[in-house]
């Protein structure tokens, strides 16, 4: 504690910068840094590297190996290159590692070396291949930039949504530029590049000559340029030494500093912290890292051995063959905690415990000194806030400490803060062991958010780990637990050494009924790592007849689906599987697969009435229902034909099928129905007038109203129509055309059966 700010080293009068190590790395890499293709995720994410790479090769037979290690040092993944020539690797927001080939094709691997996909970069970029690329992360995701062999640019924002755009040419350009990056400024992807001493802006429109405010003169060329992990500043690094420092926009200078070394960096990246006004850039060469910024003096450190720097939120990680550090500038509280003669709020309450612990009288001076200015609730804070910037255990214990005995000489203070800040150090310290390795920083992980790290925690097959802290945070089951369960579950089933049953037996017992697992969706990945049986096993779990219907449908299993869809009650999941089936089994086979389901059969005739009148006609075939079928030929001439032939025809059939079905009645009836059609198509072709389609009272009624009166009679006595109605429909016929005399000798023919009565009423 007394030696704790030894390693904290002024840059100027306003800041301090510190480095301390993260892990001691133990993964007996067996070529030197240099030599490897390198790319290391932000956010603590994992680090690639690519062995013996073809610009380095020596003997052409000799593989290259693709290695993925955790930040510690930990392997994750190591494969044999059997691809063509990489040129350049990095990380996606998502950790999936993006390997960019000579020939323009971008190969896409999980992070345990899984391969994931591939895309072009164009058929430009294939015939001119690859000089040189760039990953990049912006606002909407991951973007790749690629510098040809015709020195032309090419760029896509989002290699989620792959949109490729063409940058335009640079005049003159006629060799690749000294050095070049990609900014990000008003929602849109840049390219700037150093030609000479000449900088040019390529935007998707034009190329614009840039030059940065204030630079220094004589500057012939731009060795190195860096833009800060939020793209709001830029650092270039000229032939002179100088380093010159301003917004990316290149309309304000911050500073500039002579660093008097002309050899071209290794590598140069911003070492900024959020809200912090300060602004330095951390800049390595072979044995030396610099730290410069607005003040004349910089901080220098000895490299021992290659080392490679990862550009984070709030500072740089600096790692190598035996050491992984953070390099970051003092926090604001710790700064006034810990710094020498320190007379701060939060200094004094830390000396104030410490004295407590040790009984000395001097813990109530201090204590009353805080008071006195009424700065102990500052103070609390100061110790919460620092305590959440330390990366020691023992630190953050000794500061909390100090906050929670500050808080009991307080009445209001809110404990929520602190108990916040205990829950977050209590995850940070976990995820930063040395056999998980995610060294996330309090900012890190507040810009992260607590979702996030659980996907890379899930990503990394933690499961355990990120079950405890979604247990420990008490966070929904559903955006927690129930979640991180489902990945395990969609993990398990890609174990092909263990058999189907017990499989499926470990994911219930550990899933149960989990509110927010979907068992569609693990049985969905089962099948889709060609685990048939283990995906229909897991679908017996799943509730929703409406999640299993549309896998087993995908899985050719389209009789188990129509089952499960019938004991569902849902008609628009049976007919939805009656639809596939129809299109996926012959005739035969679909009729013979609905007769065993009768709730199918009678849906799809009801779906048949209305939309394939031929399909419900084979269907009363196959079963002999000819009752229906006599039905269906009924319904069939009076919707479909318009010519008597053709409607005598179908009623023809309609009595063969009732004859069959046993029901003379309406065999009779039919035949009856044929006689009176082929009468009224004769008597409209002798009288005129409409006949067809009137019922047989109607047909006489129009011959009385034509004065056909004979005709009426004789049709009625075809038709075996009684007198008495024959009479009514008469004389309501006659009444109607108000013919007195055709009644009075109607009503004299012969005696009336209905009496005359009806007469007389009808008359008057």
């Amino acid at each position: 504690m007394d030696c704790y700010t030894a390693n904290w080293n002024p840059l100027g009068d306003s800041a301090f910068y510190r480095k301390y190590e993260l892990y001691s790395m133990d993964w007996d890499l067996k070529e030197e840094l240099r030599d490897c293709l390198v790319a290391a995720a932000p956010y603590g994410g994992p680090i690639a590297l690519l062995r013996n790479p073809w610009r380095k090769e020596k003997a052409a037979s000799v593989r290259p190996v693709l290695e993925i290690y955790s930040a510690s040092g930990l392997p994750l993944a190591s494969l044999l290159w059997k691809s063509g020539p990489v040129v350049s690797l990095g990380w996606s927001a998502e950790e999936e590692l993006l390997c960019v080939q000579e020939d323009g094709v971008v190969l896409v691997y999980g992070l345990h070396g899984d391969f994931r996909r591939h895309f072009s970069m164009g058929n430009e970029v294939l015939q001119n291949r690859v000089l040189d690329a760039r990953i990049f992360h912006t606002e909407f995701g991951s973007g790749v930039a690629i510098l040809t062999g015709a020195h032309r640019f090419t760029l896509s924002a989002n290699v989620g949504d792959l949109k490729l755009r063409r940058m335009p040419e640079v005049p003159g350009l006629q060799s690749a530029p000294s050095c070049w990056t990609t900014l990000c400024q008003d929602r849109v992807a840049h390219i700037l590049l150093a030609v000479g001493p000449d900088l040019y802006l390529l935007d998707h429109a034009a190329c614009s000559a840039v030059t940065p405010p204030g630079l220094a003169p004589g500057v012939s060329s731009f060795l190195q340029m860096a833009v800060s992990f939020t793209y709001r500043h830029l650092a270039l690094f000229t032939d002179t030494g100088y380093i010159w420092m301003g917004t990316a926009s290149l309309k304000e200078k911050l500073c500039e500093f002579n660093c008097n070394i002309r050899a071209p960096p290794k590598q140069m990246v911003w070492c900024s912290r959020p809200r912090s006004k300060e602004r330095a850039v951390v800049v390595a060469w072979e044995r030396r890292l610099m730290v410069v910024g607005d003040a004349p003096e910089s901080i220098q450190f000895v490299l021992d051995e290659d080392s490679y720097l990862v550009p984070e939120l709030d500072g740089v990680r600096i790692f190598s063959r035996s050491t992984h550090e953070f390099l970051h500038e003092v926090p604001v509280a710790s700064e006034e905690i810990f710094k020498i003669a320190s007379m701060a709020p939060g200094a004094l309450l830390l000396e104030a415990q410490k004295e407590y612990e040790k009984e000395s009288q001097k813990a109530d001076e201090y204590l009353r000194e805080i008071q006195e200015l009424g700065q102990l609730t500052q103070a609390v804070q100061q110790c919460i806030e620092a305590a959440g910037h330390e990366h020691r255990p023992d630190m953050q214990k000794s500061l909390l400490r100090a906050a929670s005995f500050g808080k009991c000489f307080l009445d209001r203070f809110p404990p929520d803060s602190f108990v916040r800040m205990c829950q977050d150090l209590r995850v940070l310290n976990a995820i930063r062991d040395y056999h998980i390795g995610i060294p996330l920083t309090y900012s890190q992980y507040k810009q992260l958010t607590i979702q996030v790290l659980l996907d890379r925690l899930v990503l990394r097959r933690l499961y355990p780990l990120a079950i405890q802290i979604c247990e420990y945070l008490r966070l929904p089951e559903v955006q927690g637990v129930s979640r991180i369960l489902a990945h395990w579950a969609c993990y398990k089933v890609q174990q092909k050494d263990v058999s189907d049953e017990d499989v499926a037996r470990a994911i219930n017992q550990k899933l149960g009924d989990t509110p927010g697992v979907s068992y569609s969706d693990i049985a969905a990945r089962a099948y889709g790592c060609g685990r048939t049986e283990l995906a229909i096993k897991l679908l017996e779990y799943e509730p929703r007849s409406g999640e299993q219907v549309p896998l087993l449908l995908k899985m050719k299993r389209s009789k188990l689906a129509l089952s499960k869809a019938i004991e569902s009650g849902d008609t628009d999941l049976v007919f939805t599987v009656l639809l596939h089936l129809k299109n996926e089994l012959n005739r035969g086979d679909f009729f013979m697969t609905l007769r065993n389901q009768p709730m199918a059969l009678s849906l799809y005739r009801q779906f048949c009435k209305h939309q394939e009148l031929e399909t419900l006609k084979d269907l009363y075939n196959q079963d002999d229902n000819h009752q229906e079928l006599g039905s269906f030929h009924i319904r069939a001439s009076y919707a479909a034909e318009e010519r008597i032939e053709g409607r005598v025809a179908a009623l023809q059939s309609a009595a063969d099928a009732f004859y069959k079905a046993k029901n003379e009645f309406a065999a009779k009836a039919t035949e009856d129905q044929m006689r009176l059609l082929r009468l009224q198509r004769r008597l409209e072709d002798e009288l005129g007038g409409r006949f067809v389609d009137l019922s047989l009272h109607d047909t006489v009624t129009t011959l009385v109203l034509g004065g056909h009166s004979k005709r009426a009679e004789q049709l009625a006595r075809d038709f075996r129509i009684p007198d008495k109605r024959l009479w009514w429909l008469k004389l309501t016929a006659l009444a109607d055309l108000e013919d007195w005399e055709e009644l009075e000798k109607f009503s004299k023919s012969k005696k009336s059966p209905i009496g005359y009565l009806p007469f007389v009423e009808i008359c008057m």
